[in-house]
C-alpha cells in the first residue's frame, strides 16, 4: 500500500537506538506504563517487559516533580526511547528535557499558555527533542477567540459523524501549531484521539490532508481488551490500510504488553512490518472438529511464542474437510482425523500421531524446521505445499495434483 508522505522525526539516542517516525520509516508501536513513574524499580521492570514484547517506544506519566526526578535513573536502566507525558504543568516538560527524555507529549487541551508552550519548544529545540501534539476528545477546550473558526469548521463537517467534535479537535491543533510554526519548530508529531472509532477515522483522514507532520494513531478510552481490540483495530486498521499513520498505540484497560502484541500483529497482518516469530492459523468453530482443537491451539500459541523466532507459518486444523486446503500455505501443518493428527512439513507427510502426542510432535517439527532455516538447509515458503489428507474411507487423498489428474472425485465424511 502507498504510504502518505510526511516529514520524519527521530526519537532516541545511541544508548536506546534511534526510532524514526514518518517519511519512509516503518510504522512503530508504542505503549505506556501503568504504574507510578517515581517507583523506579517497578517502572524500569515494566518498561523492560514492554521492550521484550516488541515495543518500539514507551511513554511514562510525569504529573509530579518526583516523577521527573526519577527519570535519569530510569533512562540509565532502560534501552528503549521514552516519552514524557505532560499535562497541566509545563514545568514537568522542562524538567523531563533536563533529565534527558527522548520525546515530550503535550496536550493542547490543558497547556495553552503561549509563553509556557514557547519555553517548552525552546528547551526541546536546544536538545533536538521532538514533541507530540496530542489532542484528545475528552480534553479539548473551546477558546473564545477561536469561536468563529470552530463554528465555521462545525458547519463544514456537518455531514460527518460528530462533526462538531472534529471541528473542535482540528481547531485546537491549528491554533497550537501556529505557536510552533511561529517558533520555526517542526520536530513535531500529531495525534487526535477519540473513543469513537468512526470519529477517529474521519478526523485522522482530515488531518492527513491538512498537515504533513507524522501522525500518531490511537483510539482513546478503548476499554478492556475484549472490546477495545475491536474498536482499535477497526479504526487503526482502516487508516493504515489507506496509508495514513506513522506510529500507533492500541489502548487497553489491561496489561500494556497486550497493547504491544496486538499492535504488532496488526502491522504484520497488513504487511507493514516483517513478522517476528511464528504466524499461527487455525480452524474456526464448527461441528466437524475431531480433537480438542481450542485447547491445542492455545497450547501451540504459547509454545510458539516462547520458542520460535523464525517467521514460519504454522497451521492447526481440526478436520479433513477444510484443513488440507487451508493448510497448504503453511510451513508446518497439522490436521485432525479421528482423535489423531497428521503432521506435514512443507508438504511432506512426517507423522500420524494420537491426539495426546500432537502438541509435542508439532513443536518438535517447528524447532527442527527453525534450525534448518537458520542453517540455510530450508527456506520459508520455499515451495507449494501439497497436502494430501487422510480419507475416512481409505487413503485416496485430495492433493492439488491428484485433483487435477481426476484421481479424486468425492470424499465422503462420516458416512457408514
Amino acid at each position: 500500500m502507498e504510504r502518505r508522505k510526511t516529514r520524519q522525526i527521530s526519537v532516541g539516542n545511541e544508548h536506546t537506538g534511534i526510532v524514526r517516525i514518518g517519511g519512509d520509516a516503518e510504522v512503530s508501536v508504542q505503549t505506556m506504563t501503568s504504574g507510578y513513574t517515581y517507583e523506579i524499580d517497578a517502572c524500569v521492570a515494566e518498561i523492560n517487559r514492554m521492550a521484550a514484547a516488541g515495543a518500539h517506544i514507551v511513554r511514562v506519566a510525569v504529573p509530579k516533580r518526583v516523577d521527573t526526578e526519577a527519570l535519569p535513573e530510569i533512562l540509565s536502566q532502560t534501552k528503549i526511547p521514552i516519552v514524557a507525558d505532560v499535562h497541566f504543568h509545563y514545568q514537568r516538560a522542562l524538567e523531563a528535557v533536563e533529565a534527558g527524555i527522548h520525546k515530550i507529549r503535550l496536550n493542547p487541551g490543558n497547556i495553552d499558555d503561549r509563553d509556557q508552550v514557547n519555553r517548552v519548544i525552546d528547551a526541546c529545540a536546544e536538545r533536538d527533542i521532538p514533541i507530540r501534539v496530542g489532542v484528545n476528545e475528552g480534553s479539548i477546550i473551546e477558546r473564545k477567540d477561536k469561536q468563529l473558526r470552530m463554528e465555521e469548521l462545525g458547519k463544514f463537517f456537518a455531514d460527518h459523524h460528530q462533526g462538531h467534535l472534529m471541528a473542535l479537535m482540528i481547531t485546537k491543533l491549528e491554533e497550537y501549531l501556529e505557536i510552533f510554526e511561529d517558533r520555526n519548530f517542526h520536530n513535531v508529531c500529531l495525534s487526535a484521539k477519540s473513543m469513537d472509532a468512526r470519529l477517529a477515522i474521519a478526523t485522522y483522514r482530515e488531518i492527513s490532508t491538512r498537515f504533513d507532520y507524522p501522525l500518531h494513531l490511537g483510539v482513546t478510552h478503548a476499554g478492556p481488551r475484549e472490546t477495545g481490540a475491536i474498536r482499535s483495530v477497526v479504526a487503526l486498521g482502516a487508516l493504515l490500510a489507506e496509508g495514513i499513520g506513522d506510529t500507533l498505540r492500541i489502548s487497553y484497560a489491561s496489561d500494556p504488553v497486550f497493547e504491544v502484541e496486538d499492535g504488532l500483529e496488526m502491522l504484520w497482518s497488513l504487511g507493514l512490518r516483517e513478522r517476528k516469530g511464528a504466524e499461527l492459523i487455525a480452524c474456526p468453530t464448527c461441528g466437524r472438529i475431531q480433537v480438542d482443537l481450542f485447547s491445542l491451539v492455545q497450547a501451540v500459541r504459547q509454545k510458539l511464542s516462547d520458542e520460535i523466532e523464525v517467521p514460519m507459518k504454522v497451521a492447526v486444523m481440526g478436520c479433513v474437510v477444510n484443513g488440507p486446503g487451508e493448510a497448504e500455505g503453511a510451513d508446518i501443518a497439522v490436521f485432525a482425523g479421528d482423535r489423531r493428527g497428521i503432521i506435514y512439513v512443507q508438504g511432506a507427510r512426517i507423522a500420524n500421531v494420537p491426539e495426546d502426542e500432537i502438541l509435542d510432535r508439532l513443536l518438535l517439527e517447528c524447532r527442527t524446521f527453525q534450525e534448518q532455516v537458520r542453517a540455510g538447509t530450508a527456506k520459508l515458503g520455499d515451495k507449494r505445499v501439497d497436502i494430501v489428507p487422510p480419507d475416512p474411507i481409505g487413503e485416496i487423498g485430495s492433493g492439488i495434483e491428484k485433483i487435477a489428474q481426476g484421481h479424486v472425485e468425492q470424499i465422503s465424511i462420516g458416512e457408514s
